[in-house]
Formats: C-alpha cells, sequence, structure tokens
C-alpha cells in the first residue's frame, strides 16, 4: 500500500513542479527544462528530480545553479498545492535518457546506411 502512495505523489510532484517552472518561476538562468520524472524515498523524506534541459553544456550548468538557487520557492509552492505534512527535500539531477536513445538512434541510423550499400 505505501508503494502505491510513494508512486502517486511522486507523480503529482512531477506535475506541480511543471507547472510551476512552466507558469510561475521567472528566473533567467533556466533553459528549456522539461521535468521527466520524479523518484520519491519510501519515508516521503526526499524527492530525486530528474530533468532535461535543451542546450549546450554551460546553458545545462546554469541551469543546475538555478534550480539550487531556486529549491526553496518551489518547495514553498509545493507545499501550498500539495496537501502533504512534510515536502521532500528535491534533489535535481540531469536525465541523461533523451540523450542516450538519440546517440543510438543515429548509430542505427548509421549501420542501416552501411548495409544498404553494396
Amino acid at each position: 500500500m505505501a508503494k502505491v502512495r510513494v508512486g502517486r505523489v511522486g507523480e503529482q510532484l512531477k506535475k506541480e513542479l511543471s507547472q510551476i517552472i512552466q507558469m510561475e518561476w521567472k528566473d533567467p538562468g533556466i533553459g528549456f527544462v522539461t521535468v521527466t520524472g520524479v523518484d520519491v524515498t519510501n519515508d516521503l523524506s526526499q524527492a530525486k528530480v530528474f530533468i532535461s534541459v535543451l542546450g549546450s553544456d554551460e546553458q545545462k550548468e546554469a541551469t543546475l545553479k538555478a534550480f539550487a538557487r531556486g529549491k526553496g520557492f518551489l518547495r514553498s509552492e509545493l507545499g501550498k498545492r500539495m496537501r502533504l505534512r512534510h515536502v521532500p527535500d528535491l534533489l535535481f539531477q540531469f536525465d541523461t535518457s533523451i540523450e542516450y536513445g538519440s546517440r543510438i538512434e543515429k548509430l542505427l541510423e548509421t549501420i542501416n546506411t552501411e548495409a544498404d550499400r553494396p
């Protein structure tokens, strides 16, 4: 039963964070950000937020620093929107699965074009 609740809280955190980042958070340091997933611990004390950032490595680092600066704002907004006794501590990490998938796709495309050549 507890795992079901943890999953629901994680999905709700993802939805609310996406809305807050898109509509309300006005920080010039963030680029084009997508929240791809949220993993919450069983005791709901911490939440790993996986983000995907479109841009160069410098833009990604600036975005991660902006998230570190805005962690308090994001937690307070989550506290206003969600009925939780304690809002989890947010830990932001890059989600590299999209880049990894596009790299694999390019490799497969290269293999297919080489296989078509006689």
